[in-house]
C-alpha cells in the first residue's frame, strides 16, 4: 500500500495533523497568526457551563484570568438580550483570530464579516454551515463579555479590566435558520490592543488549522508556544500532574482520567511543533528549552519617513511570551 493509499484510510484529523506537520517541517512560516500571553495560559471553559454560569476564573501561574458574561442589544426589539459565556473550540479561534487581525493591520477595528469567513475557509471550517454560525455565535459573546488579567511581577500585581471588544455592530440575517446574533465589525478594547502590542504569542496558522477541532489541543499548543523557549538551556522545568490537571483537566474528576485524555491530546500537538522538547514521567511533563512555533524576527529598523504608515509589526517580538 503506498502513501496516499495509507492517508485515505486515515481519519480526517489525523490527515490534516500529517499534512501539516510535513509542511511545517519542510517549510518556513508564511502565515503568522497571535494569541494574548496571558490567553495562552489561561483558557475558557471547554463545554458550554450553562446560562446560569455568569463567570469564569482561571489561573495559571503568575497569570489569572477572569470573564464576565454580558448583553448585547436585539436590533429588532431594542432591548438588552444576556448572552452566554464563550466556550469550546470556536471562540478560541476566534481569539486569535482578533488578535492576528489586529497585529496584521495594526489597527483595533476589526472587519470581521468577511475576514473571518476567510479565516475560518483558511483552517478548513465549513463556511457555509452550522460551523460558521457558531463561530459568529462565540464571537458576540466575546464581544458582550468582560474580561480581567492579572499579572504578578515580583512583589507588584498588575490588572487590566476591559472588554476584548468595545463597539459592535450587531445584526440579525433574513434567514431565520440562522437567526445568531453577530457584529459584523469589532473595535477591541483600547487596554487590550495596547497589552496586546507588548504581548502577542505568534503561532503558525498551519498548526491552528490542524487542531482546530480540539479546544484542549489549542490550550496545550498555545502554552507551549509561549512557555518553552523560556526555560533555561540545560535545565528541565517539571509541571507535576496536579498542576496540569487544575490548568487543562476540565471536566475531568480523576488526575488518572484527565492524564490519559492530556497525553493523547499532547501527542497530537507534538505533531505540529515538531521542536517541541518534552519528556513524561509519573510526576508530570519535564519541559525543556524549545525553539517557538515562530523563530524570532530579525530586528528591522524602519525609516523614519515610513514609521507612521508601518505601525502594525513595529511593537510585536515574536519571543514574547
Amino acid at each position: 500500500m503506498d502513501a496516499s493509499q495509507e492517508i485515505a484510510k486515515l481519519s480526517r484529523t489525523q490527515s490534516r495533523l500529517i499534512e501539516a506537520s510535513v509542511d511545517i517541517r519542510q517549510n518556513r512560516p508564511t502565515n503568522i497568526d497571535y494569541l494574548h500571553t496571558v490567553q495562552c495560559q489561561c483558557g475558557l471553559p471547554y463545554r458550554n457551563p450553562g446560562d446560569e454560569i455568569r463567570e469564569w476564573t482561571r489561573k495559571q501561574g503568575f497569570a489569572s484570568m477572569r470573564i464576565e458574561a454580558g448583553s448585547a442589544i436585539d436590533p429588532r426589539t431594542g432591548d438588552f438580550v444576556k448572552l452566554g459565556l464563550p466556550f469550546g473550540a470556536k471562540p478560541r479561534l476566534v481569539l486569535i483570530h482578533l488578535a492576528s487581525e489586529a497585529i496584521r493591520t495594526g489597527s483595533p477595528v476589526v472587519d470581521v464579516e468577511d475576514s473571518m469567513t476567510a479565516f475560518a475557509r483558511s483552517i478548513g471550517l465549513d463556511t457555509g454551515g452550522a460551523q460558521l454560525r457558531e463561530l459568529k455565535d462565540q464571537l458576540s459573546k466575546l464581544a458582550a463579555a468582560t474580561v480581567r488579567f492579572g499579572m504578578v511581577d515580583g512583589n507588584r500585581a498588575v490588572q487590566i479590566n476591559t472588554q476584548l471588544v468595545t463597539a459592535f455592530d450587531l445584526w440579525y440575517p433574513d434567514d431565520p435558520l440562522q437567526r445568531t446574533l453577530w457584529p459584523s465589525s469589532v473595535r477591541l478594547g483600547t487596554e487590550f490592543f495596547d497589552s496586546l502590542q507588548n504581548h502577542a504569542v505568534p503561532l503558525d496558522h498551519r498548526a491552528v488549522g490542524a487542531i482546530a477541532h480540539s479546544s484542549m489541543a489549542l490550550d496545550i499548543y498555545a502554552w507551549l508556544a509561549q512557555r518553552l523557549h523560556r526555560v533555561p538551556a540545560g535545565k528541565s522545568q517539571l509541571v507535576p500532574w496536579v498542576c496540569l490537571h487544575e490548568q487543562f483537566g476540565q471536566g475531568y474528576a480523576r488526575i488518572r482520567d484527565f492524564r490519559r485524555a492530556f497525553t493523547d491530546t499532547l501527542r497530537q500537538v507534538r505533531v505540529i511543533y515538531p521542536n517541541a522538547q518534552i519528556d513524561e514521567s509519573e510526576q508530570g511533563l519535564h519541559l525543556w528549552t524549545s525553539r517557538p512555533p515562530i523563530p524570532p524576527r530579525t530586528t528591522v529598523v524602519i525609516p523614519a519617513a515610513k514609521r507612521d504608515s508601518t505601525p502594525a509589526q513595529k511593537n510585536v517580538d515574536n519571543s514574547v511570551g
